[in-house]
Parts: structure tokens; sequence; C-alpha cells
């Protein structure tokens, strides 16, 4: 599913953070993050607010230090979502639109439904969490796949030694999520529908921030990116300027 088809309603810096006094410390910063989620309806396609907050720290971390070669994509694996809900998101934050929200697998000894354990041991069969970035893309054993490179020591760095990539799978379908059935698992990797994998892939392929998410105390209490203090240098493209402009305007 495109629903940009559709019309949508470490290295710390001794600076701001975007923790939740946000919106006293980087108003800019709130503006924008509301302005963006509002204006492209995540609500309704399954994603929260705090999630895409998370998200959104990390993507600008990223671009802080300078680890981001593709600005302004942002792709989001919501784990703390049933694996038969469309738990995908590729957004678009310079244009405000949601590119792609479609369901993806997780590691098969993360959890059947849910996923709900997480590792970064080559040959755990787990998903790992975190901020990564995108890489190069190839031709494996599932065809047109994607690789990954994790940006959290610890946590996630391993992923590319693991072969934890984004590729095509026939067992990741809406038809399973229809009948109620459970999506398939992978070894680990975010594998997603061989019916949109390639336009998928090459939307975020070549170094765009990919974060992968679940409600893990662990996680959220030790990632560096999440914990992170640092400056907020906000430059907020045309587009987004013009969302911020237009929601505020729509409210008066």
């Amino acid at each position: 599913m495109t629903p940009g088809d559709k019309k949508l309603g470490s290295g710390d810096k001794k600076t701001s953070s975007l923790l939740p006094s946000i919106n006293n410390e980087a108003p800019a910063v709130a503006q924008w993050i509301d302005s963006v989620y509002e204006f492209t309806h995540l609500d309704s396609f399954g994603l929260k607010k705090d999630v895409f907050f998370f998200a959104c720290k990390g993507y600008q971390y990223l671009l802080s230090q300078n680890k981001l070669q593709k600005k302004g994509i942002l792709t989001i694996c919501d784990y703390s979502q049933s694996s038969s809900s469309k738990r995908l998101y590729v957004i678009d934050v310079d244009a405000g639109k949601l590119l792609f929200n479609t369901y993806v697998s997780h590691g098969k000894k993360s959890g059947t439904e849910y996923a709900t354990s997480f590792s970064n041991r080559t040959e755990s069969h787990k998903s790992s969490l975190g901020f990564m970035v995108t890489g190069e893309t190839y031709y494996g054993g599932k065809g047109y796949s994607m690789h990954l490179d994790g940006m959290e020591r610890g946590i996630n760095d391993k992923v590319r030694a693991r072969s934890i990539v984004m590729h095509g799978s026939y067992y990741v379908n809406g038809e399973r999520a229809d009948e109620g059935t459970m999506m398939g698992r992978s070894f680990g990797c975010p594998a997603v529908s061989y019916d949109e994998h390639r336009q998928i892939i090459d939307a975020i392929k070549d170094g765009s921030c990919f974060f992968i998410y679940s409600d893990n105390k662990l996680y959220t209490t030790t990632s560096k990116i999440l914990n992170a203090r640092f400056e907020w240098k906000l430059s907020m493209p045309v587009a987004s300027a013009s969302i911020a402009e237009n929601s505020l305007a729509s409210e008066n």
C-alpha cells in the first residue's frame, strides 16, 4: 500500500534535548514533529505519537552526527504492534507524506504474534531494536535485498555481521492478515511482501534512517541516542515549513 497516493489529512553535546520538556526547550522542534504527525494522519494508520517522537529524535541525532546520506526519509518498524498490523512506515518528513504503510516480519525467536524478545547476538534468530542506517542493495537467496548498519553499540551494531537485511517474503502479506493468520517470521530480518519490497527498498536504500521500536524498558533506558543531549539545529525545509503554517492556519 502506498498511502502517499491518497490525500493524507556518545558524541552527545551539552545543549537542549528532545525530552518530555521539549515544548519548553525547543518549541520549533515540537511544532515540526506535531505538524508532520498530524499532516500525515499517522494516528489513523496506527502509529502512536510517542513512537514518532522517539523516531524523530533519533533521525535528528543521526543528522547531527552526519550519519545520513539520504536525508528526509524516515522508516519506522513498530514492533509494539501485532504482526497482523501494518506496522512498517516509510515517511518523507520533508514533504509530510506517508510513502508506505505495510506488514513486516520479526525474528522467529523474538515472539509469535508480538515481538517481545530482542538480541544483538549472531544465530539468535531474534530481531534487534534501535536506530540503523540503510545500506547498499544486493541480490541474494531472497532476491533483491538491502543491508542495514546498526548505529547503537551493544544493541544493534552486529546486524550487518548477522546478515540482518530487508528482503522480500512470501510469508508476509495482506492475505494472512485478512485470514487472521500470524505473519511468518524470519531469522531476525524485517522482511516485507514481494509485492512491494523492491519499491520500498529503492525508496529507503543508501543512507536513510531506519528505526525499529518496541515498548522495551531496557532499550529505552540504555539507548544513548534516545537519552542523548545534543543541539537541535533544525532547519525545516520549505515543504515542512509549509506543513507547519498550514497546520496553524487550520487551527485559527
